[in-house]
């Protein structure tokens, strides 16, 4: 949780060092510190009795940030039998992020994987649906039940 360390002007911002401006609720540390946020962030658990891999998404799967998204599930094929991607934290998805979730899926199926989608919000639902994706994908629901 962030506070304020100090007096803070009208726009909420308090002195810095040298007299310049920094955000009163950051420690007086400027934006350009922080950089952007995160387009997409993954966490990923391995079940090692199973060989099951969790890969738990938040942020946005946009082109700018796939092939890195890419990269972090295609490591874990070789070693899984199974991957549930989780896209409940996904705020947003373009056509690059729909073509990096078909690009794991064909990976995964060649290598003998099994990628599995769960807790879809209902934008990314409707985009897989319009595009007739959604067949292709095992939808599974929070008791590993099948969902269309």
């Amino acid at each position: 949780m962030f506070h304020s360390p100090g007096p803070t002007t009208r726009a909420g911002m308090s002195p810095g060092p040298a007299g310049k401006s920094a955000c009163a609720t950051c420690n007086n540390r400027s934006m350009a510190e922080f950089g952007p946020p995160p387009e997409i962030l993954t966490v990923i658990e391995i079940d090692p009795a199973t060989g099951y891999a969790t890969v738990s998404c938040r942020g946005r799967l946009v082109a700018s940030h796939r092939d890195e998204f890419y990269e972090d599930v295609r490591r874990l094929i070789p070693s899984s039998k199974r991957i549930v991607v989780d896209l409940n934290d996904v705020t947003h998805m373009d056509s690059s992020g729909l073509g990096t979730l078909v690009r794991l899926y064909v990976t995964a199926k060649g290598a003998g994987c099994e990628l599995h989608l769960v807790n879809l919000s209902k934008g990314i639902r409707k985009i897989l649906s319009m595009t007739n994706l959604l067949s292709f994908f095992t939808v599974v629901g929070e008791n590993d039940i099948r969902m269309m």
